[in-house]
């Protein structure tokens, strides 16, 4: 049945592309790519451009190397980058791909229908494209008020977008980096420490003696500079705990591995405190000066001993208490790594509470070796006037509940978007830019519904994405390497800044972000918000508040500013006011209680899989960024496709064999779209299978990435909501296989 919105596979009659072919060389997959498309040059015929990737949000910076045909022949981390150390990962090497990627957006796109009522893309010029989006946003803004309009919004793309819904007068944005990946964790430590764990996180692994991963899989998510620092203390001699169901890269590289049975993360955290706290391992003098919640603690923890994990994490007493004995040695060397994606079962919330708990217990914050205290550079807005004051934000869909969450929560603002939720403040249509809502958002189905119920959608992509397919209106953005942005300024050890600049001019008919943002607001009478002619003039009245320059960091790329909030680390026995309500470190959150949750985490049991399911686990392989890098032609060649990973007990069982494809199938009776090879590994336990994110493309467009392996997302159906902050819990999800192709309903209408 066909609705407002069909999804439609991208079809234009653009120009062809010229298209680069690139080859990996280099050891441990910090390779550089090479054209052979041309006639090799040596470095003296290459002009260097300063950047920073936009391929993940570490956002290192590098050199984009052009010859004197103006192509991009290679980039090269900058040396004195603290993100890279000079260093790139094969994304970051790999990025170039992007730009001469021939199945990149080329031209403006504007949904049209048939008389048949079938649905089709046509090309336009961006004059007609522009036009049509600032008269959606005048139209909403009349009918509803420009709270209406929506804002799906992820990296740099995306604060654009942002700044042009603030100046129209809407604060009506939900980002999933917040509720689908990293808000627990920023709730759970501020509400401990009154302060954020940021991007970079300020882990300070290359001093460490004992590094503790949770689920946190280090060197698969290439995280650029903790994979090199984690390879530091290594060396060094650090102690190194995983705790994962599945032998991941960093539990190869592990002391102790601990194949925890899923979804009770929480009782081996409550079992490790128990050990701190009765065999007085933690840190006496750190607890007694900073803390608050102590006694609180020990009655909590009393009964939750290593014996009483043991029956529900299936670890050993022993071996919990060996790797916490090894954590009080370390102290306070220790990290206890907070994560990245860590939306699991819906109390998370909590569980990033205990890893906050410990933290402190083994008084690791602010110490060598534990969590620095990072400092960032403030780069000044470039003047405007003041932002029109909305009637309603994203806070108000919320209506009293999660009220720690920070940021717009996705799953709300797609609520928000149907009308059959009734919620008071609707939301009528949408901009989207740098997200792929359909395999980023879990519920799939919510989707698909909010899409189909809004009156209008534009995306701002460089890819024929799975969202471009929702869209009315489709814009083509230049990539990175193509364009000016923000000005990078990340806490880290050393305050610095990154510019990034256009190493060529932009391909086909694509724009830069800024300019498409601007276009629109000019067309919305906004022009005293968009004040410039180009980015640069932006960029150079920011630096020069700084005491530099556009032509110095045009030359240098990264600049670096001495720390003026003071130490890096804590002094002995200094004394410290930490920002929550005591002004110490609450081990007892008494934010948590004043909102009525639990002021220190508790064990809760979670559904598990009925039989002949598996749990769902998924994640991610260190050259490939979600589903943004699966058709980069320089990526694909390195993993072109997931596989699921099966426990051999389980393959014998089902009687699966290496590399047999089976599609599979989920509590909820949901099938993936396209089947998967079987993996056979003794890595994975046996109630468990595991998928790396990103792939199972549907949009054809996508030469290198359609249909190959499956959607992780597709299975992800039952979602549990963090009541404290919104997160949306993804790994309550069950699948079972199906060693034939079922057959079903087409849903999806081809242009």
């Amino acid at each position: 049945m066909k609705t407002r919105r069909d999804f439609i596979k991208i079809s234009t009659a653009g120009a062809g592309a010229v298209a680069l072919s690139y080859k990996a060389f280099g050891s441990k997959g910090f390779g550089l790519f090479e054209s052979n498309s041309v006639d090799p040059v040596s470095d003296e015929d290459l002009t260097p451009y300063p950047t920073y990737c936009e391929v993940c949000f570490w956002k290192c910076a590098g050199w984009a190397y052009v010859d004197k045909s103006g192509k991009i022949r290679k980039v090269l981390g900058n040396q004195d980058d603290p993100h890279c150390n000079g260093r790139l990962c094969p994304r970051g090497t790999g990025g170039v791909g992007m730009v001469y990627d021939n199945d990149r957006l080329k031209k403006p796109l504007i949904r049209e229908t048939r008389k048949d009522g079938s649905q089709f893309f046509r090309e336009a010029e961006w004059d007609e494209a522009l036009d049509l989006v600032a008269s959606k946003m005048k139209e909403v803004k009349e009918k509803y008020g420009p709270e209406a309009f929506g804002l799906f919004n992820h990296g740099t793309p995306g604060g654009q977008f942002h700044h042009l819904l603030k100046a129209y007068g809407s604060e009506s944005n939900a980002e999933p980096a917040f509720a689908n990946c990293r808000g627990p964790r920023s709730s759970a430590f501020f509400s401990t420490f009154g302060a954020y764990v940021g991007s970079p996180e300020n882990t300070d692994i290359r001093d460490t003696k004992c590094l503790v991963l949770i689920g946190s899989h280090i060197g698969e998510n290439m995280h650029n500079s903790q994979v090199q620092e984690m390879s530091e203390a290594i060396d060094n001699g650090a102690t190194i705990i995983t705790v994962d169901p599945r032998f991941s890269t960093a539990a190869a590289h592990s002391q102790h591995w601990l194949p925890i049975k899923p979804a009770t993360d929480i009782a081996l955290l409550l079992a490790w405190i128990h050990v701190l706290v009765y065999e007085e391992l933690y840190d006496k003098d750190f607890v007694e000066k900073y803390t608050f919640g102590l006694e609180y603690l020990k009655d909590h923890v009393q009964n939750f001993t290593p014996e009483w994990a043991y029956g529900i994490t299936t670890i050993e007493p022993e071996k919990i208490r060996e790797t916490a004995r090894a954590m009080a040695g370390a102290a306070p060397s220790v990290i206890v790594h907070p994560g990245r994606h860590v939306v699991w079962y819906g109390d998370d919330t909590q569980r990033e509470r205990a890893m906050a708990i410990l933290t402190a217990l083994l008084g690791a914050w602010g110490k060598r070796g534990g969590f620095y205290f990072p400092e960032g550079v403030s780069v000044p807005a470039f003047p405007h006037p003041h932002f029109p004051e909305p009637e309603w934000t994203w806070k108000d869909w919320n209506e009293g509940r999660y009220p720690l969450a920070t940021m717009g929560i996705t799953t709300e603002l797609l609520k928000a978007s149907i009308p059959r939720y009734n919620y008071k403040h609707q939301v009528k249509a949408w901009l989207v830019a740098g997200t792929n809502l359909p395999l980023s958002m879990p519920d799939k189905p919510l989707f698909k519904e909010a899409a189909a119920a809004v009156e209008f959608i534009a995306v701002m992509d460089t890819m024929p994405m799975d969202i471009t397919g929702y869209a009315d209106v489709v814009l083509p953005e230049a990539t990175y390497l193509e364009r000016y942005d923000v000005i990078r300024s990340a806490p880290n050890r050393e305050p610095n800044i990154a510019l990034r600049m256009p190493a060529i001019e932009p391909m086909y008919d694509s724009k830069p972000g800024w300019w498409i943002a601007k276009q629109i607001g000019e067309r919305l009478g906004l022009h005293d918000y968009f004040n410039f002619d180009d980015y640069s003039e932006v960029i150079d009245w920011q630096l020069k508040q700084l005491g530099t320059s556009l032509e110095e960091m045009k030359k240098i790329g990264v600049k670096k500013f001495p720390r003026k909030s003071g130490p890096l680390y804590m002094g002995d026995n200094e004394d410290f006011t930490f920002n929550t309500n005591s002004g110490k470190i609450e081990l007892y959150s008494t934010d948590f209680a004043d909102h009525g949750f639990d002021a220190m985490p508790k064990f809760t049991k979670h559904p598990e899989p009925q039989q002949n399911f598996y749990r769902l686990i998924y994640g991610r392989a260190p050259m490939h960024t979600f589903s943004r890098t699966s058709n980069n032609p320089n990526l694909s060649d390195l993993m072109s496709e997931n596989s699921v990973w099966v426990n051999p007990k389980v393959a014998d069982l089902w009687g699966l064999k290496k590399g047999q494809e089976v599609w599979l199938k989920n509590q909820d009776g949901h099938v993936t779209s396209f089947p998967v090879k079987v993996r056979v590994t003794e890595r994975i336990r046996w109630d468990s299978v595991y998928m790396v994110h990103g792939f199972g493309h549907k949009n054809k467009k996508l030469s290198r990435a359609f249909g190959k392996g499956a959607s992780d997302t597709e299975m992800i159906t039952n979602v549990v909501v963090d009541p404290i902050m919104g997160g949306t819990g993804m790994r309550g999800n069950f699948i079972t296989f199906l060693t034939e192709e079922p057959a079903r309903e087409e849903k999806e209408v081809k242009a």
